[in-house]
């Protein structure tokens, strides 16, 4: 149960005790529990929410979670956690209980707030403003109408303004250099990738490529930097590139699908932003596709 959390708050129950217990042959030994109270689980990703939710991988520089009465964090990160695209975007679940559905939210909206993740772009401000919509807390913001959330009210119904996450996050979040050591497990020799800084061997010979691959890195860095404009089509995430649909020299129209992108388990289609004529292609499948860095210009 993914949002098992909020059904251990109002029932009581240890969800993953009982089913440890359960496999080693215990009886249940009880009825359906009486539930109390409201609870609500906040999932705290690492997606930039003024990007339409794009997954957004990185370096987390600051982490302080909240506490006080009701409130509940479990947590796969803390400060210094690197968050790959590999991997599914999901840090953390706040988990905040009240006697009903008014306190729980009231209990929300200051939990959140406390709630600091810095260097990388989470789905924080959305919950924070979320909270304070009268579509969801229509109890803590002074209305009377229902609570009115649908299937779509994100896409169709959601006024907050939040901005695009302004920060640094897509060289943190770029892939470390790392290098192979032998280790000693049971009597047997085994080789494993670790990163750099864990091995703490020098370098082979055959590892000096990397720094050139750092520097190809950073000079098409500043090409993207150089290149953006008007014909340039410019990636909007960080992401692997997993399919290449045009060659260079091709022509397209607006809306055409140049290449697709996957990041923490998500595709994100790259469209021609203009009709023309493709140059410059210089995706591969297989890169690691830095935001902002030029994948072709479209040509008029």
């Amino acid at each position: 149960q993914v949002e098992h959390p909020v059904t251990e708050e109002v029932s009581g129950i240890d969800l993953v005790r009982e089913m440890f217990r359960i496999a080693e042959g215990e009886p249940l030994g009880y009825d359906d529990p009486v539930l109390r109270g409201h609870s609500f689980e906040f999932r705290i990703n690492a997606e930039d929410a003024g990007r339409n939710f794009m997954p957004a991988p990185g370096t987390v520089t600051g982490w302080r979670v909240p506490g006080g009465p009701g409130v509940r964090v479990d947590a796969g990160a803390e400060a210094g956690t690197v968050v790959g695209p590999e991997w599914d975007s999901l840090l953390a679940k706040l988990v905040v209980t009240g006697r009903d559905r008014r306190e729980a939210l009231e209990r929300a909206r200051r939990a959140l707030a406390e709630f600091a993740v810095e260097g990388m772009a989470t789905s924080l401000p959305f919950h924070r403003a979320a909270v304070a919509d009268p579509a969801v807390a229509p109890e803590t913001v002074g209305t009377s109408g229902p609570f009115t959330v649908h299937t779509r009210w994100i896409e169709n119904g959601f006024a907050a303004g939040i901005p695009p996450f302004d920060g640094a996050a897509a060289e943190a979040g770029a892939p470390a250099e790392r290098r192979s050591a032998v280790v000693e497990v049971d009597g047997r020799r085994i080789e494993v990738t670790l990163p750099a800084d864990l091995v703490g061997v020098p370098a082979p010979a055959a590892a000096a490529a990397v720094p050139a691959r750092s520097a190809r890195r950073r000079s098409a860095g500043r090409r993207s930097a150089a290149a953006a404009g008007g014909a340039a089509l410019t990636t909007p995430m960080q992401g692997t590139v997993v399919k290449v649909a045009v060659t260079d020299g091709a022509d397209v129209a607006e809306g055409d699908l140049v290449v697709v992108l996957e990041a923490m388990k998500m595709e994100q289609p790259i469209l021609a932003h203009r009709a023309g004529t493709v140059r410059g292609l210089s995706a591969d499948v297989g890169a690691v596709l830095t935001p902002g860095t030029v994948v072709c210009e479209i040509l008029s």
